[in-house]
């Protein structure tokens, strides 16, 4: 992929698709695409951010950064795409994974998922895939291996924004694992 691609964010509830127009692409292959952005909404909290897409996993993963690079946490979306050329189109599939810094691991949203089915925005199919690939993102946490989907974002960081409490956290996530 020679050119810099362009990235939208399409969501179903509510219905809008965004032009990711601050987020930079620190890395892409035909695997995955990895960004820096800002936030599209800015948070009192939240002040930056990393993402990679896992362009055949159903799967984004973000790293939520606060003041002096502080992880809040790791947001995973579960999405589809469409790609032309060089524009992605990321469909939200409405189904979240959210990993906080206590190891705590929180679904969100599938009364969204509920919602959308029951209103006819979104296909039987495309619920079965949100389901599936939430499923298979809780297997990777809980086996241990969510490091491996994290590290595609932690080894690309700039120096300016690794604290060291990413790796606590997962560290943290690991102990938590271990105990269930």
């Amino acid at each position: 992929m020679p050119e810099e691609p362009v990235l939208y964010r399409k969501r179903i509830i509510p219905d809008e698709c965004l032009l990711l127009d601050r987020d930079r692409v620190l890395y892409l292959d035909e695997r995955i695409i990895v960004t820096e952005w800002d936030p599209v909404h800015p948070k009192k909290l939240l002040r930056h951010g990393f993402s990679c897409f896992f362009l055949t996993e159903d799967i984004k993963v973000s790293l939520f950064q606060g003041d002096n690079n502080k992880t809040l946490y790791w947001y995973c979306d579960i999405v589809d795409y469409t790609r032309q050329g060089n524009t992605f189109v990321f469909r939200d599939l409405l189904a979240d994974v959210v990993l906080y810094p206590d190891g705590t691991v929180k679904v969100m949203d599938l009364d969204e998922l509920a919602d959308a089915f029951d209103r006819g925005l979104i296909s039987a199919v495309d619920v079965s895939k949100a389901l599936r690939a939430a499923s298979k993102l809780l297997d990777i946490i809980y086996s241990g291996k969510f490091e491996k989907l994290s590290a595609e974002i932690t080894s690309r960081l700039p120096e300016s924004c690794t604290e060291g409490d990413n790796m606590i956290l997962l560290d943290q996530i690991r102990r938590k694992e271990d105990n269930l």
